[in-house]
């Protein structure tokens, strides 16, 4: 397939799924988790663990951020915002959130900070279309608002897609005329995580834990990463490998026509010996019943395998997988 023939499938998708997410429903984000940190010591916590500046993090904003093990290998991703001035939220995916939330623990020693699960307290909505649109109306991506109703985060639209995240007060009841129609549908939660993995950010999840450096991510790219803070696990490595310039693997959208998911490693057509890359998200491509299934992933990838070649999953004979536009420009990388 050629480059525009990939553009042009790509959009013709999208076309589709715009038809099926710009709805006024929340979906209920159960791959997602949240832990809360509470107490006067919570962002000077935080700020000596993540990748991100937490002491400047504002009341009316969200930001992304990175945990790394001492050999700066992510073992999460959060998107992380503050309800009170001694509260911090960190939302990330499930499977990971149990030992995230151990061993964070394990470092807080004297800090009057209090660390616990609080997703069946804060129960994510994601909301797309009109209804996302209004509900950030002036706010920028990542921008944050409380309402009488809960808090809203305005996340990067996607494809012409407005997306937001909304966290109802605990007070409220589902059925209240202020809070958005939740449907627990299937088609609606796969096209959300569909834009999920089309807005080029990834979500460390258990299958990818301890597999990446951020730049690997682009998590420097899109505002995850804060080099002028100070130290944090994985810190020396981070920074070295940003002012080294030694990044030689990036994170690219592609699309398969077979199953594909988070942890599987991908080959170059050339080189049956060694993966040359691994998928860090996936999802299917929503479409009409009895249509034939296509997938898109965010695939992290050595850049010299770009070069020339094709790429495939599992092995050199498996399913191709064809580069799709990224919704930011990736350094490096200036033919995909």
């Amino acid at each position: 397939m050629t480059p525009m023939a990939a553009w042009e499938h790509h959009a013709n998708d999208n076309r589709r799924m715009n038809m099926t997410v710009d709805h006024s429903p929340a979906v209920p984000l159960n791959h997602w988790g949240v832990i809360r940190a509470r107490g006067v010591d919570a962002t000077k916590f935080l700020h000596g663990q993540l990748t991100q500046d937490v002491l400047q993090l504002g009341r009316s904003q969200a930001r992304l951020a990175g945990y790394c093990s001492a050999k700066g290998r992510l073992l999460a991703s959060f998107v992380m915002w503050m309800p009170a001035d001694d509260e911090v939220l960190l939302a990330c995916h499930a499977s990971v959130l149990s030992a995230t939330l151990k061993r964070l623990s394990m470092f807080v020693m004297r800090a009057q900070c209090r660390l616990s699960d609080a997703t069946a307290e804060v129960g994510l909505l994601g909301v797309t279309g009109d209804r996302a649109r209004i509900s950030t109306e002036g706010l920028p991506d990542w921008g944050k608002r409380n309402d009488a109703d809960g808090c809203w985060i305005k996340l990067p639209a996607v494809a012409g897609v407005a997306r937001a995240w909304h966290a109802p007060n605990a007070s409220i009841s589902d059925t209240s005329p202020a809070s958005p129609v939740q449907i627990a549908d299937p088609q609606a939660l796969a096209a959300w995580q569909l834009l999920e993995i089309e807005s080029g950010i990834v979500t460390i999840e258990l299958s990818t834990v301890d597999q990446f450096v951020p730049q690997m991510l682009n998590f420097e790219l899109i505002g995850a990463v804060n080099f002028q803070k100070g130290c944090y696990p994985g810190q020396e490595v981070v920074a070295r490998s940003q002012y080294r310039g030694t990044t030689k693997r990036r994170t690219l959208l592609f699309a398969c026509e077979a199953p594909l998911a988070a942890g599987e490693e991908v080959f170059h057509s050339a080189d049956a010996a060694q993966p040359a890359g691994l998928v860090a998200g996936a999802a299917q491509v929503p479409c009409a019943s009895g249509a034939s299934p296509s997938y898109r992933a965010l695939v992290e990838v050595k850049l010299a395998a770009l070069e020339s070649g094709s790429l495939h999953l599992g092995t050199v004979d498996g399913a191709l997988l064809t580069p799709c536009p990224m919704p930011y420009e990736v350094l490096g990388v200036e033919h995909v």
